[in-house]
């Protein structure tokens, strides 16, 4: 993983000193809200709609265990709201629950606290964390070499990138070193600190695309041409929310050392033609679709310029790249493993299970990547209590190196684990609850935090995956259904990526309930999905009620059309929407009728 530099180490402790310095200037009524404001959202500080919410940058998701133990001394120490606040705030959502009940809703939310939550872009984020405690919380991150720098804001937020960079088979070429220099270049840049919108970079160096980087603003896929010479393929103009669209390739081939010349022409351009009159067009997408080549033409006349006349100031050099990729040092193997044990003849078939699922081969042939479950029942998606934190910083000690890497579908992977290791860190995982077979299956859904904390949010997200978590418990069922990417988002906003799923589930408000849109045939861009794709609504919303009957006849109906072992995602494309489309809606009155025959039996 990355080696900060002791100019790293320093930048980021001054930045924490100046928040402090922020807050207290705040606090004693020195500097106005509306002036605040700006400062706390760069260093990643929300007010959200019971409490601040704290965005940590986690850079390509990399985590060394130290951090992962600060990050759980966050959650247990930090991570706790006044009392009353929270009872307030659990009081409300009670009510909430009560309305959804009465209207044919089958769950309802309970708060969480002492939590951290990792999220689709690799961060990891708090929800209860009082603003006093804040500048606190930010020197105890930067003992550690983290931060909440650009994390939220107008500006360039923090670069994504495949969990397994580095260490992949199928990798081209290690995206990390290019991620390093674009974030060393985009950190207090100071033409992009005040964009018309967030912008957001992925970047992928392997031939899957496990970055989403169609989705993004700016999507960068390393390739190598037919001369063996390695570059980029470049997207922009990607992303979801109210107007899902995917990124506009500008350049098939772009040489590696001019890819920081050209996200320079990008951003000036958007910087300068972007909408700031509308903060619902404000993005990059909305400017390249509706100027089309002539964004292109100006990407290219900028990029000329800062050629031709600058002199191409940020011009990669073999010496600069050669010193950024010597910070991600790939450790030393280990020697025997300590706990040599076979499993036995009864564990084999779990184990087994695992080995197929959560289990990925590695460019060393004696290591293997691991990813570790945070979906389980009576636990929001992504979510990890201080203590869950502090035992995944001891496996990653035990077992990889002392490294761990948040995953876009908002698990851990475990990226050096040894090959004759793996049944001791199944066993050891398994007791401490993160073994479940479950990865890329239906309950490894994605899921945004929602109404219950999220001040945009028109619905809540974390009841309906807890109703679909319960209802497929039964990993042999899992396993049946297969591979499939389920999304789950509070609003347009689509934090929860309800557009790029399989099957998307959407809260919306109508006439101030709850409602859930469902949506078929999104996909991210990998090779099981195929080309970046957003979903197709099926109708009409549903009720939280309906939405797992929903689910269940849309999956029957796959079971029932599938040819072999064919994928939900190849059967929906086969045989089309149609089919699903009509039991989505027949589920629907299916759960009208028994709710009217349960009421006129009370």
């Amino acid at each position: 993983m990355y080696h900060y530099t002791e100019f790293d180490r320093q930048f980021v402790k001054a930045r924490a000193s100046q928040f402090r310095d922020q807050l207290t200037r705040w606090q004693n009524g020195q500097l106005p809200e509306d002036e605040f404001r700006p400062l706390r959202l760069q260093n990643g500080w929300y007010v959200q709609r019971y409490a601040p919410m704290l965005r940590v940058a986690v850079p390509y998701g990399e985590l060394s265990s130290a951090q992962l133990r600060v990050l759980a001394t966050l959650a247990r120490d930090y991570d706790q709201p006044n009392p009353a606040l929270f009872e307030s705030a659990q009081a409300t959502q009670d009510k909430l629950g009560a309305i959804a009940l009465k209207n044919g809703g089958s769950v309802h939310s309970q708060l969480s606290k002492g939590y951290g939550h990792f999220t689709t872009r690799q961060n990891v984020q708090y929800n209860w964390i009082p603003l006093d405690k804040s500048a606190d919380v930010m020197d105890l991150l930067a003992s550690v070499d983290m931060h909440g720098i650009q994390t939220s804001g107008n500006c360039i937020r923090n670069i994504t990138s495949d969990e397994r960079a580095g260490i992949a088979v199928d990798e081209i070429a290690d995206p990390r070193p290019f991620g390093e220099i674009m974030r060393q270049w985009s950190t207090l840049h100071p033409e992009f600190a005040f964009l018309p919108r967030k912008f957001k970079i992925a970047i992928s160096g392997a031939q899957e695309d496990r970055a989403a980087i169609g989705w993004h603003d700016v999507g960068l896929q390393l390739l190598r041409n037919e001369a063996g010479e390695l570059g980029f393929k470049v997207l922009v103009g990607g992303g979801m929310g109210r107007t899902p669209i995917i990124g506009t390739v500008i350049r098939e081939f772009l040489a590696w050392d001019q890819i920081m010349n050209y996200l320079e022409a990008i951003v000036r351009v958007y910087n300068r033609y972007g909408r700031r009159d509308n903060i619902y067009k404000a993005r990059i997408k909305i400017l390249v679709k509706a100027e089309g080549q002539k964004y292109i033409d100006a990407v290219e006349a900028e990029y000329r310029q800062i050629m031709d006349h600058d002199g191409g100031p940020h011009t990669i050099t073999q010496a600069e790249y050669d010193r950024v990729a010597a910070c991600f040092v790939a450790p030393a193997l280990k020697g025997a493993p300590e706990d040599a044990r076979p499993v036995s003849a009864e564990e084999q078939a779990a184990f087994s299970r695992w080995l197929q699922q959560n289990v990925a081969p590695h460019q060393n042939p004696e290591l293997r990547a691991v990813t570790l479950s945070f979906k389980r029942l009576g636990q929001a998606p992504g979510d990890a209590t201080a203590d869950q934190l502090d035992i995944a910083a001891d496996l990653a000690d035990r077992f990889s190196a002392g490294e761990a890497r948040v995953t876009h579908e908002q698990n851990l992977l475990l990226p050096w684990v040894r090959a004759d290791e793996l049944p001791a860190l199944w066993r050891a995982a398994r007791e401490a609850g993160f073994a479940k077979a479950n990865i890329h299956l239906l309950t490894d859904m994605i899921a945004c935090p929602g109404g219950d904390f999220c001040a945009l949010a028109n619905a809540r997200s974390l009841p309906i995956a807890e109703a679909i978590t319960e209802r497929y418990q039964d990993l042999d069922e899992l396993h049946d259904i297969g591979e499939i990417d389920l999304h789950i988002s509070g609003c347009i906003n689509s934090c929860g990526h309800h557009h790029s799923g399989h099957i998307g589930i959407l809260g919306v408000d109508k006439d101030g309930k709850e409602w859930y849109q469902v949506s078929l045939g999104g996909s991210d861009g990998s090779t099981l999905s195929g080309p970046a794709l957003a979903g197709k609504a099926v109708g009409p919303s549903f009720s939280a009620a309906e939405v797992p009957e929903v689910i269940e006849a849309v999956l029957n109906t796959y079971r029932q059309q599938r040819e072999g072992r064919e994928t939900f995602i190849a059967t929906l494309r086969r045989v089309g929407a149609d089919p699903f489309k009509a039991a989505a809606n027949g589920a629907r009155f299916s759960a009208t009728r028994s709710e009217s025959a349960e009421a006129s039996a009370a």
